[in-house]
């Protein structure tokens, strides 16, 4: 509940900022901070929608009063649902419905501030290149990624027992200190084919690439890569983690 009388983005690259912090916001919201939200979408309350935010804060809160509102509203009651069926499903189901609210609101503004033809395909092109909420919430776009370097399978030939077989030829955490071992090796070419078989790789939490110069950790239960600034793991910290569990994975593990 924006309320978008302050906030009015007017170019494309406006709206496009707008709806990246928005899906941000909503990501948190369905992964690094899902305990918070499954509790706060209580089905004893009235009709809850959850609201993300150009500042990627996120928000559960009954809909808009006035009519019609300033901006479209996400889907109604998506309370009422948590209950009636497995929590993976439940969230699988508020993000395909958050996906579909975020290109709502982004060609609202087009629409409200005249984009013509060129300038919705270009915002249209620009949000395409992101995940959806729903890819990064189910790990859809991450599976892809998982079948297309197991058939390469050389993670065997790496030193840490860690690694993720067939998915990560690099072990589950210090992807950024990689590249220095990449910049001894004679074979120069390697720097750049690890980019290319790992760019595909999306972070469990924001839902955004991987890149070689960031550290990113992997979740030993569920499998999914973070970057470590999602997830507050620092390269040090991880050196002494054993078993690294998300904060969703431990979520669920603390609620059973």
């Amino acid at each position: 509940m924006d309320g978008g009388a302050s906030y009015n983005p007017r170019t494309v690259e406006e709206v496009f900022r707008d709806f990246k912090g928005r899906r941000a916001g909503m990501i948190k919201a369905l992964t690094t901070e899902v305990e918070d939200f499954f509790q706060q979408c209580d089905p004893e309350k009235e009709n809850l929608c959850l609201y993300g935010f150009p500042t990627e804060q996120w928000e559960v809160n009954l809909p808009a009063e006035e009519v019609p509102p300033e901006l479209p509203e996400p889907a109604l009651g998506i309370n009422f649902a948590r209950d009636g069926m497995q929590e993976k499903d439940w969230l699988s189901l508020v993000a395909v419905h958050s996906d579909a609210w975020l290109l709502a609101v982004a060609f609202y503004f087009g629409a409200r501030f005249g984009f013509d033809k060129a300038d919705r395909k270009r915002l249209f092109n620009m949000i395409n290149e992101l995940p959806t909420i729903f890819e990064v919430v189910t790990g859809t776009a991450k599976k892809q990624v998982k079948e297309k370097s197991s058939n390469s399978n050389h993670g065997s030939n790496r030193s840490k027992s860690n690694s993720k077989q067939g998915f990560e030829p690099q072990p589950r955490y210090s992807k950024a200190l990689q590249s220095k071992d990449a910049e001894e090796n004679e074979e120069e070419g390697l720097e750049d084919e690890d980019e290319d078989e790992h760019g595909e790789t999306l972070c469990g939490a924001c839902g955004e690439n991987y890149a070689s110069d960031e550290f990113w950790i992997c979740c030993d239960i569920c499998e999914k890569w973070f970057h470590g600034k999602c997830v507050k793991i620092t390269p040090a910290r991880a050196e002494h983690i054993k078993q690294y569990k998300c904060p969703s994975c431990s979520n669920k593990r603390a609620k059973h």
